[in-house]
């Protein structure tokens, strides 16, 4: 299934166990924060606020298919940067510490502002570069367009363990990218993006003693 249009989006989003009046409330109040924004700094394309529920919000929310309600937090986002999956997780489960790494000073400042807006009470903004953030053990690392495959897990792998959710939207590239991983001992595979039926996501985990020590020898 692909969705193709705003109504789909919605419908589908509305189907979710996480949505319910509330979780409506902070989402479309993200959407109108993200637009309001959006005139003061370049977060996303103008043109796809046209789409913004299906390009952003249902691209964002799919990735929940992959980890079940009663996994335990923090699920941490890598280059959150215009609040993407971040912000829309933290909206759907609000009772999850979701931790949002972003360097950028401008988009810093809206991830807090708009943390703040929603209610986001455990949601948590890390404004620093990946590299300064100190290493803990997460549930679930998700990046959206942050990094080619090798580099995100050389930065990141150090959060990991081998119960570790990882979620990375790669777009078109994610068979290719994945094909072309080497060294490292994982379960990821492909799943098709319902937003776009030439894209993919990597899910998958990887082995504890390879995220203990970076890549496997």
């Amino acid at each position: 299934m692909t969705l193709q249009t705003e109504a789909d989006a919605r419908q589908w989003l509305a189907a979710l166990p996480e949505w319910d009046a509330a979780a409506a409330e902070r989402l479309d109040a993200l959407v109108h924060l993200l637009a309001e924004e959006n005139t003061r700094q370049n977060l996303v394309s103008a043109a796809s606020l046209d789409e913004v529920w299906r390009r952003h919000i249902a691209d964002s929310a799919q990735l929940l298919a992959h980890v079940p309600r009663e996994t335990s937090s923090p699920w941490l986002d890598l280059g959150t940067g215009a609040g993407f999956p971040g912000l829309v997780i933290a909206a759907l489960r609000p009772e999850s510490a979701v931790l949002m790494v972003e360097s950028r000073a401008r988009r810093i400042e809206w991830l807090e502002r708009a943390r703040i807006a929603l209610g986001l009470n455990r949601a948590q903004v890390i404004g620093a570069r990946l590299e300064l953030v100190p290493s803990q053990p997460v549930r679930v690392i998700s990046a959206r367009a942050f990094a080619p495959l090798p580099r995100l897990l050389e930065l990141s792998a150090r959060f990991s363990t081998a119960d570790t959710i990882w979620l990375l939207p790669k777009g078109r590239s994610a068979p290719q990218e994945l094909q072309e991983l080497s060294g490292w001992q994982h379960t990821f595979h492909v799943e098709p993006s319902l937003t776009d039926a030439e894209a993919g996501v990597i899910v998958g985990t990887l082995a504890a003693s390879t995220a203990r020590k970076g890549r496997k020898s």
